[in-house]
């Protein structure tokens, strides 16, 4: 019996998928077929439409991001020249920065007038787990001297805010113009004894400002395509931005470059501090050329009193407010042109250059 019934519901299930088929070819090749047919040519040509629409607009997107890409280079070498005439700047290296991208951003400094008087490199010891006991002793026999070298420090600073202040010091204490402090010399020789620290150059004079610069992958030859970068750990990341903010209790400027941010990086860490994105300056896209020529900048504005946080990410600005003296040019008469700026007056070099394809690259101040 069972039998029998699964042998019929079988073969009214054939029946009715035949039927179905059946069904749907006698109307696709009926009324529905031009129905169909005109709806699926229709869809195809507004995809295809659609298509070369967005590779026109990508197309022209590229062009003019050469163009300003372009525009900034060329203006590069203007907006930096003099920006730093006389400033020296101490390079720390945090992180292992690619080579290529670390000659980059120097080669920008002396450009902008600055000389670097020193380059070390933060070795491990100064944030892996293994040497934190190690940190305290070292911190706690810092702490004297600290004192009076770094009266701005905190008597409560932890381990990490005491080490920053000793590196701030040992790269920027001065005990006469451009004499570098017995103390600035006797921290320096604790930091690299400690190897916490190596000093790949001699420092002949004390530094103005500090740039710390934070890792990048180097720069990969056209066709490409460079090997990702490891991200820091959380506790190295948090180690550099307390480096950075007590630093700037000693240094008169520090400024903070690394690659373009993504979220784990010490940039967007220090960004998302308020009380440190107050006191330090930071540029992204070091990878750049754009970037590179933004850290003089940055430097310059900061030795004047402004501390900002550059790149073309959300909540940052392409380039600083930087008040720049220029001469006034002289008449016939060798007097000074009517209505030309006279000494003591600023202009600005405006961050509309980096958004306006160059219009108004400086505006005056009366």
């Amino acid at each position: 019996m069972h039998t029998v019934i699964d042998f019929r519901y079988h073969l009214v299930s054939l029946i009715s998928v035949f039927l179905a088929l059946a069904v749907g070819i006698i109307l696709g090749a009926g009324p529905l077929q031009g129905a169909i047919g005109d709806q699926l040519t229709d869809q195809v040509d507004a995809l295809r439409t659609e298509r070369n629409d967005l590779r026109d607009e990508l197309s022209a997107t590229q062009v003019e991001a050469e163009r300003r890409l372009e525009f900034l280079q060329a203006a590069g070498p203007q907006l930096v020249a003099g920006t730093l005439e006389g400033s020296r700047v101490a390079v720390v290296d945090l992180d292992d920065v690619a080579g290529d991208v670390q000659q980059g951003v120097r080669d920008q400094v002396e450009a902008a007038g600055g000389t670097v008087t020193l380059g070390a490199v933060l070795l491990p010891a100064w944030t892996d787990t293994e040497h934190a006991g190690f940190r305290d002793t070292i911190a706690g026999g810092l702490r004297e001297r600290l004192a009076e070298a770094a009266p701005d420090l905190p008597e409560d600073a932890s381990t990490e805010q005491t080490l920053a202040a000793a590196l701030a010091v040992a790269l920027t204490g001065a005990e006469a113009p451009g004499v570098r402090s017995q103390d600035a010399i006797a921290l320096e020789q604790q930091l690299v004894q400690a190897n916490l620290v190596d000093v790949r150059e001699e420092q002949g004079q004390p530094a103005d400002a500090v740039l710390l610069m934070s890792g990048v992958t180097a720069v990969a030859e056209p066709g490409e395509t460079p090997e990702p970068e490891a991200t820091p750990e959380a506790d190295a990341v948090s180690s550099m931005v307390a480096l950075a903010q007590s630093a700037r209790l000693v240094a008169p400027a520090v400024v903070l470059a690394g690659p373009t941010p993504t979220s784990d990086d010490v940039l967007s860490a220090l960004r998302a501090e308020a009380d440190a994105a107050r006191e330090v300056s930071t540029v992204s896209g070091i990878e750049t050329p754009v970037g590179r020529f933004v850290v003089p900048l940055a430097l310059a504005a900061q030795l004047g009193g402004q501390v900002g946080q550059y790149g073309f990410e959300d909540g940052t600005t392409p380039l600083p407010l930087l008040p720049r003296p220029l001469p006034a040019p002289a008449g016939a008469d060798g007097a000074a042109a009517e209505g030309a700026e006279q000494p003591g007056e600023t202009t600005e070099v405006s961050a509309d250059v980096a958004t306006d394809g160059g219009e108004g690259a400086t505006e005056g101040e009366g």
